[in-house]
């Protein structure tokens, strides 16, 4: 059976990992983006990007000052009931994680009544759903102040339709890019309630690169803003050029009928997540 320990293991070691190792699949598609970029000041700065990445790898340093919030979002066997408080379990393995490995603590105690530093990073924030079977799956995602600062959420008229939502999503790129780092991968949440849109479309950064949309839809979508998104010219840094992300990907659900919820979350250039699978 899985317990809190385990999942607490999990993110222990996730932490160290992301916080210093670039997504493969981000790092293959930052290469590509090196040879296809047009502009001189855009390749050089995806080349140092790239490098930062190999140096971090190497020295085993984190790819950003910035080591962020940390999400965890556990998938849980339907058979599995862990024994512990999840939260202090997570809490913990985030308290070790980022003292041994020496990152940065960035949260604060009450964002509205007490900004001190909690001197630990911690809280996490955790979340839990179940599916069938046993074991558990343990996502694990550092998340940066300027990326998550970026982000956007609408409750759009569903008259807007897919052009809404592929509108809303290229204006929120155009006014908030330059603040998250680019180049980005784009999280685009559609459907579900104003609560949960926000955790679709953190959810669709986990998902690699190279998997499109599970919807016809939605892989058309993803295809057409990636390239709406590189024809703004905001490049790497937000220095100019055609890469100004590497990759949209988009998660939709189910509904209201009156609604059409659309989120963005957008993932900087280092995209720090880590999954990790529990028999």
């Amino acid at each position: 059976m899985t317990s809190a320990a385990d999942i607490a293991g999990a993110v222990r070691s996730a932490i160290a990992e992301a916080a210093t190792t670039l997504r493969p699949d981000v790092l293959a598609a930052m290469e590509r983006a090196l040879a296809s970029e047009t502009s001189e000041r855009g390749r050089s700065v995806i080349g140092q990007l790239v490098e930062n990445a190999r140096i971090a790898r190497t020295d085993s340093v984190p790819l950003c000052q910035d080591t962020g919030t940390v999400w965890v979002w556990v998938e849980l066997g339907s058979a599995e009931c862990p024994a512990g408080d999840l939260q202090t379990a997570v809490d913990g393995a985030v308290r070790e994680a980022y003292l041994e490995n020496a990152l940065r603590m960035s949260v604060v105690r009450d964002a509205l009544g007490d900004r001190t530093n909690t001197g630990d990073n911690t809280p996490a924030f955790l979340d839990v759903t179940l599916r069938p079977g046993a074991g558990a799956t343990v996502y694990v995602m550092l998340k940066g102040g300027g990326s998550d600062n970026s982000s956007a959420l609408a409750m759009l008229d569903p008259s807007a339709g897919s052009e809404g939502v592929r509108r809303f999503v290229v204006e929120t790129v155009s006014a908030k890019a330059t603040g998250a780092c680019p180049p980005l991968v784009v999280g685009v949440g559609v459907g579900g309630t104003f609560d949960s849109v926000g955790k679709l479309a953190k959810k669709a950064l986990l998902r690699p690169l190279d998997v499109p949309a599970a919807t016809a839809e939605g892989a058309e979508l993803e295809a057409r803003l990636l390239a709406d998104i590189n024809a703004l010219g905001i490049g790497p840094a937000g220095l100019g050029g055609n890469c100004t992300a590497l990759a949209v990907k988009v998660q939709s659900a189910p509904s209201h009928i009156a609604a059409l919820p659309v989120a963005v979350n957008l993932g900087c250039s280092a995209m720090r997540t880590v999954t990790v699978e529990l028999p």
